[in-house]
């Protein structure tokens, strides 16, 4: 895909749209692909939330490390600590990487509020 990353993975669109999600301007499939995560992401992002311990050590490896606690897993918000989120790409199982996910993030939206930082 030269400089623009892969596009949203088919079977995942599938899974995103059975669940009502993709008929808005934002969710447009189209435009949508991954990036890689540059050094620079350290310093203007305030958490950087990973699927699994590989995307932590990569991540920490691009960005030089670790020094504010910005890299974590995303199920640890979830009372999952330690737990990866389930990979697709090895269980074909993109309902459970999804349920994996709003699990995730409910936790991470719930810490923020219980912070007052929302």
């Amino acid at each position: 895909w030269g400089p623009v990353g892969n596009p949203i993975y088919p079977p995942a669109q599938r899974e995103l749209t059975r669940r009502g999600i993709g008929g808005t301007a934002y969710t447009n499939w189209k435009n949508k692909h991954a990036v890689q995560v540059k050094k620079t992401d350290y310093g203007y992002y305030d958490y950087l939330l990973c699927a699994d311990s590989n995307n932590v050590r990569n991540t920490m490896r691009i960005t030089g490390g670790d020094p504010d606690s910005k890299i974590q897993l995303l199920l640890d918000y979830a009372g999952r600590t330690g737990q990866s989120i389930a990979d697709p790409w090895y269980t074909g199982n993109f309902e459970r990487s999804y349920d994996d996910i709003v699990d995730g993030l409910n936790g991470f939206l719930e810490y923020l509020r219980t912070n007052g930082l929302i």
